[in-house]
């Protein structure tokens, strides 16, 4: 099932997060309390507790986003296309049940974009774009 608001963080959502980071940066200079900075920024002490190390470890520029943690294989037309091949119904593609595993999408990535991918880096890529 996909989710509503897709998977993954927006680029949006990550400039949100980087904002955060430095807001609570701006107050660790000022000596400011942990848990303090987390009830005003609405985030976890442990989170603010973890921006701290990093901060006094590399400054505020240790708090900078770091991008996605890996580059996605199939470009979002092919993910599209992907899409497409599964909205057909695994019967379609070969299979005599309706249900998609993780290693039959694994099996039309293969096929069709001539591309191998691990069973976790199937579920990762579904994951990323909005499936469950």
């Amino acid at each position: 099932m996909r989710y509503p608001q897709g998977g993954g963080l927006t680029a949006e959502r990550q400039q949100f997060r980087e904002e955060l980071r430095l807001k609570a940066a701006e107050r660790f200079a000022r000596g400011e309390a942990s848990s303090v900075i987390a009830r005003d920024l609405r985030v976890s002490v442990r989170s603010v507790q973890r921006w701290r190390r990093m901060w006094d470890e590399g400054g505020p520029r240790a708090l900078r986003s770091q991008g996605p943690a890996s580059l996605p294989r199939l470009s979002e037309r092919q993910f599209a296309q992907l899409e497409a091949e599964l909205a057909k119904g695994p019967a379609a593609h070969g299979w005599e049940d309706q249900r998609w595993t993780l290693s039959r999408v694994k099996t039309v990535i293969g096929r069709r974009f001539h591309l191998t991918y691990t069973i976790q880096g199937v579920r990762k890529l579904l994951v990323r774009n909005g499936w469950s």
